[in-house]
């Protein structure tokens, strides 16, 4: 089916979140909860793990790929911005929706990310209730308004 929406899918979210920072991602874990939204979260802690799921590459060559990226741009192994720019070349990986979720404000690194079709950056939020909001905003305008379609059904396994 061409043209719906995540949650008319009838199928909890696929997200992945690129953070090393094993606090930020209890954090976007516990603002996912609160806003009630049913995901699957899969978490990599560096870039090339997560290249590594994203190709299906063994032992993730089962894994189901994301309706969404959070993606910290500040990463070991490779950067955030190393990572966007593989996933945006990749013609069977392009569609995913990458938001950079950086605490950098630093020009250099928006402009970069958008250079690199980034779909959004937005500075990580100071607390849980400001999380929750942001989170909360993503999942509503990505899950409930934007046509979509899904990445599994075109993407065969590598």
């Amino acid at each position: 089916m061409l043209g719906y929406t995540i949650a008319s899918k009838g199928r909890p979210a696929e997200i992945m979140v690129i953070e090393d920072n094993f606090g930020d991602v209890l954090l976007i874990k516990k603002a996912l909860q609160k806003t009630g939204v049913v995901a699957n979260i899969c978490v990599a802690e560096d870039g090339q793990t997560a290249l590594d799921m994203l190709m299906r590459k063994v032992p993730h060559d089962c894994a189901a790929l994301p309706d969404i990226i959070l993606l910290d741009i500040n990463l070991p192994k490779m950067s955030g911005s190393e990572i966007l720019g593989v996933i945006k070349g990749d013609p069977l990986l392009r569609r995913i929706p990458v938001i950079v979720m950086s605490s950098s404000k630093a020009r250099i690194d928006i402009s970069r990310c958008y250079d690199l079709h980034a779909n959004g950056y937005i500075l990580k939020p100071s607390s849980l209730d400001k999380l929750t909001e942001t989170i909360n905003s993503i999942a509503q305008f990505w899950f409930n308004h934007v046509l979509y379609i899904d990445p599994n059904d075109d993407i065969p396994a590598r």
